[in-house]
């Protein structure tokens, strides 16, 4: 059991900093792909996707810690 929960907070952790990384403060994922000139303020697209996706990354790996702990 313990082992299971290192392995899976070793993957959350490792597709965080992925997702982390993807994120660009200029102008998001739109900026990288030519569209860096439209100053938008909302999320579209893969960058609300990849928004929530790092939300929910992140509480399972909060929740997953927690409980790595308490084992």
């Amino acid at each position: 059991m313990h082992t299971a929960l290192l392995i899976i907070e070793l993957v959350v952790s490792v597709l965080l900093i992925v997702l982390v990384l993807l994120q660009n403060k200029d102008g998001g994922l739109s900026a990288d792909m030519g569209g860096g000139e439209s100053f938008q303020s909302t999320r579209r697209g893969a960058e609300k996707v990849i928004h929530y996706t790092t939300v929910v990354l992140s509480a399972i790996f909060m929740i997953n810690a927690v409980v790595i702990a308490l084992v």
